[in-house]
């Protein structure tokens, strides 16, 4: 790792908002300047900019490449994560950029942070010490190599391990992962009292229950009501599966939340209650349709379900704070081009389709029903085993 002289520095500052593509075909006008280090720089700033406004605010920060930025947490998600646990110390296995590190050392006294990438722990040891974080010690280590040398016994180990394949390709299995969990879990286990893990959204929760068996909690973590993360959190005694607390969180703006917790156990007992369309409908925020609430969420909210597998709710009464977005129900509209066109004279809705044959764009086509307006349709199936759309407003 370098760090860029003050003229480099203020090629960063000066051209931060521009289009990276038009500064390199411009590179020939500063020949005494790394142009395309630079503009990589710019670009990572940009990619950041409301993921990690710290970083981005901050003129002296170095950037990565491109990728590290991608797969690190956002400031968001990581000061959630440093609210769930508590210590003294903390190690960070898979540190990366260091965002989640950074958090943690506003909660924990001691924090590690491990990187395998050299060029990468560099580059986060140094923004470390520009953002004041000196109760972070970063290492360039493997995870398995720290493991296995590592003597003391912390508080909390937390790693989030990699999830993309030798081509680049996406993955979300524990054991596809590096480094690998199930692995690595009885030396993770001995070496800390409590192990926070990070996993893709992707991942399905009752697998990875199964697999993990140590798992006392669950986050399902969305923002803006879509889910990034998935937390473990794993003990050594654990519940058995179906009594692990299971909680689905959606940060809003303001630091608002919406959150439900549940177990496996509480949504098996819960009875729904089937009804046609009453005047008000409910659709579930992200966190909640990844972790499962279904049968649970009607109970707790008194709301009935159109289908079992709809996961749509309606109620008579408005019910305040629900969990995700509430609507007035205007209308119920056979799949139908002349009968829906009737509700919208502009000929433009917003779509939205649960348990229904057809997606949204071959629903638009049949239609020619545009982006857009007030007006929310939802496709869906009813008790009856019908196709509906439903035609609603924000309430």
């Amino acid at each position: 790792m370098r760090l860029f002289t003050p003229e480099e520095k203020q090629f960063i500052q000066e051209h931060q908002h521009h289009d990276p593509a038009a500064l390199m075909l411009q590179a020939k006008r500063f020949p005494h300047l790394p142009v395309l280090e630079l503009v990589q720089q710019i670009q990572a700033r940009q990619k950041a900019a409301n993921k990690l406004p710290t970083w981005t605010k901050n003129p002296d920060v170095v950037f990565p490449v491109t990728l590290s930025v991608e797969q690190s947490s956002s400031e968001t998600t990581a000061a959630f994560k440093a609210f769930v646990v508590k210590g003294y110390a903390l190690i960070d296995l898979t540190g990366g950029f260091g965002v989640d590190s950074l958090y943690f050392a506003k909660c924990f006294k001691q924090v590690m942070h491990l990187e395998q990438n050299k060029e990468l722990q560099q580059i986060a040891a140094h923004n470390f010490k520009l953002l004041g974080a000196d109760n972070i010690q970063s290492i360039h280590t493997t995870a398995e190599d720290f493991l296995n040398a590592y003597t003391g016994h912390a508080d909390v180990i937390y790693l989030d391990p990699a999830r993309r394949g030798n081509r680049e390709e996406k993955l979300h299995l524990l054991q596809d992962c590096e480094p690998d969990v199930l692995h690595l879990l009885p030396l993770l286990l001995q070496k800390a009292k409590t192990v926070l893990l990070k996993t893709s959204p992707m991942l399905d929760i009752d697998q990875a229950l199964e697999e993990l068996r140590y798992v006392s909690k669950v986050w399902v973590v969305a923002v803006q009501n879509e889910v990034k993360e998935v937390l473990y959190l794993l003990q050594p005694d654990a519940p058995v599966p179906t009594e692990v607390p299971l909680t689905a969180v959606n940060i809003l703006q303001q630091e608002a939340t919406q959150s439900i917790t549940f177990t496996r156990t509480a949504e098996e007992a819960a009875t729904p209650h089937y009804t046609d369309p009453q005047q008000f409908v409910y659709e579930p925020n992200a966190a909640i349709l990844k972790a499962g609430a279904f049968r649970f969420l009607g109970q707790q909210y008194n709301l009935s379900k159109l289908h079992p597998n709809s996961h749509l709710y309606t109620s008579a009464t408005l019910v305040p704070d629900f969990p995700g977005r509430s609507f007035r129900c205007i209308a119920v509209s056979r799949y139908n081009k002349k009968e829906l066109l009737r509700y919208l004279p502009a000929k433009k809705a917003n779509i939205t389709v649960r348990n229904f044959p057809e997606p949204v764009a071959e629903i638009r086509r049949k239609t020619g029903i545009k982006e857009g307006g007030d007006i929310y349709l939802f496709f869906t199936t009813d008790m009856h085993q019908k196709p509906v759309a439903l035609v609603c407003q924000k309430a």
